[in-house]
């Protein structure tokens, strides 16, 4: 594909050399050029790519896309400079891939939880509605019935866009995918369409990456801000930033709630293991989903769907027959009745949800055991008030590993342990090792108890100073209440 071809829409300060350069592959890693590649060089936080300029050209880069020209230019190479490589990478990637977003339906879903789940529940929605589909999620990632990988909540533009041209050959119709606030900021999703964004909602976290919470909710608002007067913009009324979202947005402007007056309301009549029974915009349903935060989430999926055209009666039958994503409120009971919940909470918000959902369920007799981590080389500020949110609302707590990454795990339970109040501290206890401390609480379980184990969800591994050891939460909490006599 020529150069001048794949610009289009590039706001360009300087281009040298030749604009009707053939292109046949794009990289903003240095490793993996080859010849006729268009190398982005791109600052990083711990990498600046235009240190390995000279290196990609050695290896076959014959286009360079930069901020800061090199001193020294190559014959024969062409050099493109740009205000950010990152934004240029976004609409280059979209070029190259033909544009994919704007032969879609694309939806993006953004918040600090609920996105995997109203994601999936689209996703799920439309395929029974008969439609060729796209789901880009946390979990996994889906074109139709062909599952692929996830690595990132939002793939980088090139994956990205590869995947939504994946898409548009499958003849989807519609793309339902997450949009975190990394990608927002790091302009993966830049010169993407979309016919729509939802917001969930906005709590404490990623702060390690942001810095402040006022720079996190402005890294939300940019997705709606930049979204075309052609699409809309669904929010969550009740949350307190909720209505922030749309302040600058040429979007349509809708909302849901439960508390409060929408354009899709919903009221929780019962709420209990087996699931939610709600009223959504005057009609009476059951949900297989639990809790408060999954009235939310459905009503997020309702209204999206209302808002794409579809009949109500046809969307509240079939999401009332869906369980949601993977990890999430994953609930298994054992032969001696104790129940068992997985669920990706990873928020001091998110692990309140859970909790207080429990709470409202449970008959008072029963003893909640949750068991806690938080990651490592991540937020170090929510440690201990997620600790503090889980001993406040659980019988027994025990603190434990999650991915400690590179950091000492150790240090990470001892900075949990700091938000265990004095009154607390007599029911929790710390155990390093993950699968000790599943069995601990399944062992200290009675007939009728609840073991919430939070953090990691969906995950099939635990990552450990780099390398991804196997381990999933559910697999060894189910073996581990089978082992109860």
């Amino acid at each position: 594909m020529q150069l001048q071809d794949l610009l289009y829409g590039v706001s360009i300060k300087s281009l040298t050399d030749k604009p009707n350069q053939e292109v046949a592959s794009l990289a903003f890693d240095s490793r993996q050029v080859k010849p006729d590649t268009l190398f982005f060089a791109i600052k990083g936080t711990a990498v600046d790519g235009h240190q390995y300029i000279e290196q990609t050209i050695t290896a076959g880069a014959t286009v360079v896309v930069c901020e800061t020209l090199p001193t020294d230019l190559t014959e024969g190479v062409t050099y493109v400079e740009v205000q950010n490589s990152s934004v240029a990478l976004g609409i280059v990637a979209s070029n190259f891939y033909g544009n994919p977003s704007s032969k879609l339906k694309i939806i993006g879903i953004t918040g600090t939880n609920g996105k995997t789940t109203i994601a999936t529940l689209l996703f799920q929605l439309f395929r029974e509605l008969g439609y060729n589909v796209g789901l880009i999620s946390t979990v996994q990632n889906h074109i139709n019935d062909d599952i692929i990988p996830a690595t990132h909540t939002t793939p980088n533009p090139i994956a990205l866009n590869s995947l939504l041209q994946d898409m548009v050959q499958a003849k989807c119709e519609y793309g339902f995918m997450e949009v975190s606030s990394h990608a927002v900021v790091q302009h993966r999703i830049a010169g993407l369409t979309f016919a729509g964004g939802v917001f969930s909602n906005i709590t404490h976290d990623h702060l390690d990456f942001h810095k402040t919470f006022d720079s996190y909710l402005k890294a939300k608002k940019e997705f709606f801000d930049n979204l075309p007067k052609s699409s809309f913009a669904l929010t969550n009324a009740d949350d307190k930033n909720g209505m922030v979202m749309l302040q600058n947005t040429k979007a349509s402007k809708k909302t849901y709630a439960l508390k409060q007056m929408a354009d899709f309301k919903a009221k929780i009549i019962e709420n209990k293991f087996s699931g939610l029974n709600l009223n959504v915009d005057d009609i009476d349903v059951f949900f297989k989903m639990v809790g408060s935060f999954n009235a939310y989430n459905l009503l997020a999926a309702y209204g999206t769907a209302i808002l794409l055209g579809e009949d109500k009666l046809n969307v509240l039958t079939i999401l009332s027959t869906l369980a949601g994503a993977e990890g999430r409120f994953d609930y298994t009971v054992s032969k001696q009745g104790i129940i068992g919940i997985v669920d990706y909470a990873h928020t001091p918000d998110a692990v309140q949800n859970v909790l207080s959902t429990i709470a409202n369920i449970r008959k008072g007799t029963e003893q909640v055991i949750t068991v806690l981590g938080c990651g490592g080389d991540r937020d170090k500020t929510k440690r201990p008030i997620m600790a503090q949110v889980a001993s406040d609302w659980s019988d027994k707590v025990i603190l434990t590993s999650d991915n400690p990454r590179t950091e000492n795990p150790q240090q990470i339970i001892a900075e949990m342990e700091k938000g265990v109040s004095p009154t607390n501290q007599r029911k929790t206890l710390s155990i390093l090792d993950r699968k000790e401390a599943i069995k601990t609480a399944c062992h200290i379980a009675k007939p009728g108890d609840i073991i919430l184990v939070a953090g990691k969800g969906h995950e099939k591994y635990q990552e450990i100073n780099g390398v991804r050891h196997h381990f999933d939460d559910k697999e060894v909490l189910t073996e581990q209440l089978n082992l109860i006599n």
